[in-house]
């Protein structure tokens, strides 16, 4: 019983390494939207949509992946 346990919980660890990931993805997003912005004030109203698209798909995977790690939890 303990193995299971402890296999749910390695599995639900590994599901959740996507995190990182998302991280460095949104901060990249934001990163690059401030600096495109600073470059060119005038296109702050085309490119702002298109970072907000993009924050949003990004954190779609992040819920995506504690989904799958709560499933492998407590499923």
């Amino acid at each position: 019983m303990e193995l299971v346990l402890a296999a749910k919980a390695l599995g639900a660890g590994i599901a959740v390494i996507a995190l990182f990931g998302v991280g460095l993805g949104i901060g990249n997003i934001f990163s690059s939207l401030i600096t495109s912005v600073a470059r060119n004030p005038a296109a702050r109203d085309a490119v702002f949509p298109i970072g907000i698209l993009g924050f949003a798909l990004t954190e779609a995977v992040a819920l995506f992946a504690l989904l799958i790690a709560f499933l492998i939890l407590f499923a």
